[in-house]
């Protein structure tokens, strides 16, 4: 990602650690639909991790998580949040996704929530997330998918227009599913939640 939204994101760490979670219900059953694939002995990478919620809420059900952000301040209130919860078998990585994928160490699952919307080539970025996962791993993702809703898109882009919103890839449903295809993974779980925006939910396995 460009340096300008790297200092998006770094402005905006506090306030986005503050916000309550939008949609519980929608977050837990990632959570719940996550962990399925998800094993004991596994090493896990997070992209996008922002203060490191999520990974904090998987960290028992694996035996090690990175979790990677392009944002400095949000890896370093997921940090401090990692010390208070006594969570030892996590890490933070200050990389975007092209960055991890260039230390070529491959894991069991990768996890990208709410973050190839953003990362400006979804193609690029998907090949990027599929070299991380060893053969028989997987890339779990889930994607706001917006092409299709032009009110919501001008609200978007005009919110990005004075730095209140990052820039936003529109994409479908469809489309997204058949970039992860194209990306050498096969696709065995998919689901919409929240309904609107929709939010894609894909399960993807690497062949090995």
């Amino acid at each position: 990602m460009a340096r300008g939204s790297e200092a998006f994101w770094d402005g905006i760490s506090a306030k986005y650690a503050a916000r309550p979670v939008s949609d519980p219900a929608s977050y837990d059953h990632t959570l719940e639909r996550t962990r399925a694939y998800l094993s004991p002995g596994d090493r896990v990478l997070e992209l996008g991790c922002g203060t490191g919620t999520t990974a904090l809420r998987l960290a028992g059900d694996v035996a090690h998580i990175t979790a990677s952000d392009i944002s400095a301040e949000m890896l370093a209130i997921g940090a401090r949040k990692a010390a208070e919860a006594g969570a030892q078998n996590v890490t933070f990585l200050h990389a975007d996704v092209h960055a991890a994928a260039a230390s070529g160490e491959p894991h069991d699952a990768v996890l990208a929530f709410n973050l190839f919307h953003l990362t400006g080539s979804l193609p690029e970025s998907l090949a990027a997330a599929a070299s991380l996962v060893k053969p028989g791993g997987y890339l779990i993702s889930k994607t706001i998918c917006l092409a299709g809703k032009p009110l919501i898109g001008l609200l978007v882009r005009a919110m990005g227009l004075v730095g209140k919103a990052p820039k936003v890839t529109f994409v479908s449903i469809g489309e997204l599913d058949r970039a992860i295809t194209a990306a050498g993974l096969e696709i065995v779980e998919t689901g919409v939640f929240p309904k609107s925006p929709p939010a894609r939910f894909v399960v993807a396995r690497k062949a090995g």
